[in-house]
């Protein structure tokens, strides 16, 4: 049962409205997740703001659900694996790259060095050592590479709590738990 309740297109006003509008014309649809974000259109604005801001960046669509789906799993939220492992595959990644994304682990060194330091900045709350930003510019991201997956973290932690404290509805198609002890030692 939700905590808070998702607002409809039809039952916004305002900004809300409008916001919901634009989400519906781009996605064909308006997610729950953002319907429960529009009882605030400032929070709403600011998600999609921040998203589209980070679609302008040097990660690919592709690395960001990676992350997305790594962030998820840390945080075990089953909304947003749900969303991501959707929209993961919409951005070309397999049923396996999805599974390894949620593990944190890819067979690409340099998508490997992003999930392995995504779900450290997760698991150390951002107080990463300079071994771990080394690994990252040794596998090839530079500054501005290493700041936008930082924000890509940092946007999915407020999803995922967000989805946590309102126990948003997955209207996605649900995904499975992953199974235990199959997880990459490096990422634990």
């Amino acid at each position: 049962m939700p905590r808070l309740k998702a607002v409809t297109t039809s039952d916004a006003t305002g900004q809300a409205r409008e916001l919901l509008e634009g989400v519906e014309k781009r996605l064909g649809m308006a997610p729950n997740i953002m319907r429960t974000m529009a009882n605030s259109p400032a929070v709403l604005e600011a998600y999609l703001a921040f998203g589209a801001a980070l679609g302008k960046g040097s990660l690919s669509a592709k690395l960001r659900e990676q992350i997305a789906l790594a962030v998820g799993e840390a945080n075990q939220c089953k909304y947003c694996l749900a969303a991501h492992s959707a929209l993961g595959n919409k951005a070309g990644l397999s049923e396996a790259e999805v599974e390894e994304s949620r593990r944190g682990v890819s067979s690409n060194a340099k998508t490997q060095a992003a999930l392995g330091f995504a779900r450290k900045v997760v698991r150390e709350r951002g107080w990463v050592g300079n071994d771990d930003l080394a690994s990252l510019r040794t596998a090839g991201f530079d500054d501005g590479g290493i700041a936008e997956i930082v924000a890509t973290v940092a946007v999915n932690i407020f999803t995922n709590y967000f989805n946590h404290v309102a126990e948003t509805v997955v209207d996605f198609p649900e995904v499975s738990e992953l199974k235990v002890g199959t997880e990459c030692a490096s990422t634990q």
